[in-house]
């Protein structure tokens, strides 16, 4: 069974995951617990309750009630998660859910925004609705209509970087879309940044020049990216990989096509070694939201992280960012940046 990130899994325990990665073991789907039943849940579905549960909370959950969920990954050389072939009740698609929401099943103020912002780029690019979708809370239908975020997904790698652009230009501009405030920065940087790896304005900075975060009516929406099935290729398990510690370089980015996938890749070239193993770099990928879009192509930067050899066909190095997700001393930013 195929499912890529930004898809969720029901389960036959009644338990949501959200799917994490492309390609999977034959006898089950990586993805993480995100939501779980509870009485005094705070989200509805079909008369029953649930909660949304944070890291710590879905493996203890797990371990102790649902163990089958958890595994020993001979890849990582972590415990994963990850729903048993066997368990899968339904895999549910970001474009089933916006079609549904389209076609009117189902509509309320959070719905019809999402269909507004699927209009606007439409009407704005041309992009084909099918090329689109909406995850997170709305795609299994445990919203918060007052509350809830929209997860706006677009399929395709070229595909998002024209919709990103498009929001570029018409931000502000058609009286729909419109910026992020100061605000909400200021508390993402406080819950994204723990040491001193990013100054606010920094962060300010690289954040505002992304554009893949914004407002419809009030309502924060992010533009997710997903890549289309033709896009990806492998075999999981065919690639093994072996820590070798921490480095710093410093590099210029070749190919940032993929800057906004899970993870995101930075195709790099020019690399210079500043502390560490020298080793021939050829990519630096991020598993943390904030180094995200970081940089575009021909750009020159710092990058700190975990030094990974990769092996399958042939041997190569990647440096990734990310290991945790306070992400602590590890980066990604502009070796010349001037905020003035």
């Amino acid at each position: 069974m195929r499912a890529r990130p930004r898809d969720f899994i029901y389960t036959t325990d009644d338990l949501f995951f959200a799917t994490t990665t492309y390609l999977h073991p034959h006898d089950r789907i990586l993805s993480f617990l995100r939501y779980i039943p509870d009485l005094n849940g705070d989200r509805s579905l079909n008369s029953k309750k649930y909660i949304k549960v944070d890291s710590k909370k879905a493996y203890d959950f797990l371990g102790t009630n649902y163990p089958d969920y958890l595994f020993d990954c001979d890849i990582t050389g972590v415990q994963m998660m990850g729903v048993p072939n066997e368990k899968i009740e339904n895999v549910l698609q970001p474009t089933e859910r916006l079609n549904e929401i389209m076609d009117g099943e189902e509509r309320n103020p959070l719905l019809e925004k999402v269909v507004k912002l699927a209009d606007t780029f439409h009407d704005h690019t041309g992009l084909s609705y099918n090329k689109m979708g909406v995850s997170g809370s709305i795609l299994p239908g445990l919203y918060i209509e007052n509350a809830s975020d929209i997860d706006f997904v677009i399929y395709g790698l070229k595909n998002h970087r024209m919709i990103m652009k498009s929001f570029a230009e018409i931000k502000e501009a058609n009286g729909v879309l419109k910026a992020v405030g100061e605000d909400y920065w200021q508390k993402l940087y406080k819950k994204r940044i723990v040491d001193s790896s990013l100054s606010y304005d920094e962060f300010r900075w690289y954040e505002s020049r992304k554009h893949n975060r914004g407002l419809i009516d009030g309502t924060l929406f992010d533009i997710l990216q997903t890549r289309d099935w033709d896009e990806i290729s492998g075999t999981f398990g065919k690639t093994r990989y072996s820590p070798m510690g921490t480095i710093e370089i410093e590099c210029t980015v070749s190919d940032a096509i993929a800057a906004y996938d899970n993870p995101a890749v930075y195709k790099v070239e020019d690399v210079t070694v500043l502390n560490g193993l020298e080793v021939p770099i050829s990519e630096v990928a991020s598993y943390t939201h904030t180094y995200s879009g970081q940089a575009v192509e021909g750009e020159r930067v710092v990058a700190r992280g975990k030094l990974e050899k990769v092996m399958n066909e042939t041997t190569s190095y990647r440096l990734i960012v990310g290991t945790t997700r306070e992400s602590v001393g590890e980066y990604i930013k502009l070796k010349n940046l001037r905020i003035t």
